[in-house]
């Protein structure tokens, strides 16, 4: 994770203010990387001087790094809306897409954030966003397997490569929809009964017959 500082200006601003010099900076970096991202044009968005942006933050390294703890922090909130006594495998993979995707809606800016983060290479935040990454992986697959019954899955073919196709079938028709639209914001409800239809199938392909 980032340092953590204490951005004691910037949090007292108003909300309103304060997610628009939010979402105004996630944006940018996410458009153009960390090197090319102008602060004249988040100041332009977000409709305030660029005194006043670099009276709430020091450097554009230090608003980066600012974006990144939050984006992680939203990350944490996707955990937090999660029934971790179910133990089925489905079950949960389905509660994790459902409120990822109802802060997706959210907050576009910051999941376009973080996905630019794969291929972000500017020295000077390079390591900070490994840290990050490696943080935010780690704590997913330590808590997205937690308390999963795991007999219920077929002996016959290998676990981990049977997780491995869920997984990638599930992304695969993540990024399928996000094709289909220009953002995050342009996806309905509809995806969420489909990727339903997608979990059934898997779940016939992969549980024994009587957990299916």
């Amino acid at each position: 994770m980032a340092v953590i500082i204490i951005y004691s200006k910037f949090n007292s601003l108003e909300p309103e203010k304060r997610a628009r010099i939010i979402n105004a900076a996630l944006k940018e970096f996410a458009r153009n990387g960390y090197e090319k991202a102008s602060t004249n044009e988040i100041v332009k968005e977000s409709d305030i001087s660029k005194g006043s942006l670099f009276n709430y933050f020091n450097s554009k390294k230090e608003l980066y790094l600012f974006l990144l703890d939050y984006v992680a922090e939203i990350v944490e909130k996707i955990y937090a809306e999660v029934d971790w006594s179910e133990t089925d495998f489905f079950e949960r993979m389905r509660q994790l897409g459902s409120v990822k995707f109802k802060i997706y809606k959210k907050f576009p800016q910051a999941f376009h954030f973080l996905k630019s983060l794969a291929n972000e290479d500017a020295a000077e935040v390079k390591s900070e966003i490994k840290k990050t990454g490696e943080d935010i992986i780690a704590s997913g697959l330590e808590r997205g397997y937690q308390n999963i019954d795991f007999t219920k899955f077929r002996e016959d073919i290998d676990r981990e490569k049977m997780i491995n196709i869920i997984n990638w079938t599930m992304l695969s028709f993540a990024e399928m929809y996000m094709d289909k639209v220009d953002s995050i914001e342009d996806v309905g409800m509809e995806v969420l009964s489909e990727s339903d239809a997608y979990f059934d199938i898997l779940k016939r392909c992969f549980y024994k017959k009587e957990e299916q």
